[in-house]
């Protein structure tokens, strides 16, 4: 079983408009309701990929009821742990016209240490069977910077960690199987920019310093940068027409740890997750992979070097 656990799920609106005009009326053509944040990107496409795998998360309020009724109606198998407040809404503003995608996001409520405790409780429980471990997102206030390393103590398995800042650099030290940032996320959590493709090497030897097996750093469109066991491997992504890019790199992290424990090695791994990151853009809500396609996709992520 692979577990997707994480604190700041959300109930996401999807508004599709011909054109948005800033500062008028803008009706939209099309209107979604969807489970999403990245804990839930995660546990969606696990499902949809198949095989076992369990969703963990803080959940509350009428939103997270509805997040409730679509997890039990898609029948994906799920734990919550109930909190009395609301769990977020967030917004997907997606303008036809322009192609851009504007994000409009609540931040997750504070967090009490009583549902923190359960949180690990409940974590400790089903971690114990899992083959895999994402944890993914932002720490609400509240939860400790040490929240992924707490985790990562309870946890016996290879775990993929899509975490930033001072959570990141808190965990490093206990040696997770794959960090997943950005290259403006890597950036952040060393305190620098990394202009260069030199800036980036560094940053990431960094992280392997520090305790990471491998690092997997994506930069958009264009690349995706792949190190451990002394390798370095440059990726290209398939090309697809965006539909929406929300939750591609949960997608990514998710299909690392399917093909993983399909036993496919580190370099398919990957070129796997991006062909899963891929799909997931050229449909409206996301996570909601389909297997064939996802394949169909692999052949297509081209490996530049290695």
């Amino acid at each position: 079983m692979i577990l997707a656990a994480g604190l700041t799920p959300a109930w996401q609106q999807m508004l599709l408009f011909d054109g948005v005009r800033l500062g008028e009326v803008n009706r939209a053509r099309e209107a979604h309701w969807c489970s999403s944040g990245k804990v839930l990107n995660v546990g969606l496409a696990l499902h949809h990929l198949g095989g076992p795998s369990l969703t963990l998360a803080l959940v509350g309020g009428l939103s997270g009821e509805s997040i409730d009724r679509e997890f039990l109606s898609l029948g994906v198998p799920h734990r919550w742990v109930r909190t009395p407040k609301a769990t977020r809404v967030c917004t997907t503003v997606l303008d036809e016209s322009s192609g851009l995608t504007t994000e409009l996001v609540e931040n997750a409520a504070p967090i009490e240490a009583a549902d923190i405790d359960r949180f690990y409780r409940a974590y400790g429980e089903v971690a114990a069977r899992a083959s895999h471990v994402i944890l993914s997102g932002s720490l609400p206030a509240g939860a400790p910077r040490s929240f992924y390393r707490d985790l990562l103590e309870r946890t016996s398995c290879p775990v993929v960690l899509d975490a930033r800042g001072p959570e990141l650099l808190e965990a490093l030290p206990l040696k997770p199987w794959v960090v997943k940032p950005n290259r403006e996320e890597l950036g952040k959590t060393f305190d620098r920019q990394l202009r260069t493709d030199a800036e980036l090497k560094e940053a990431v030897e960094e992280a392997h310093r520090l305790g990471a097996e491998w690092v997997v750093v994506s930069h958009g469109k264009s690349s995706l940068r792949l190190s451990g066991e002394g390798r370095v491997s440059i990726l290209r992504p398939a090309t697809v027409k965006t539909v929406n890019p929300i939750g591609c790199g949960d997608c990514l992290a998710a299909g690392i740890a399917w093909a993983a424990r399909s036993g496919m090695p580190m370099l398919e791994a990957v070129r796997f997750g991006m062909a899963c990151s891929a799909e997931n853009a050229a449909e409206l809500l996301p996570g909601r992979l389909k297997l064939d396609r996802v394949r169909r996709r692999m052949e297509e992520v081209r490996v530049d070097s290695s």
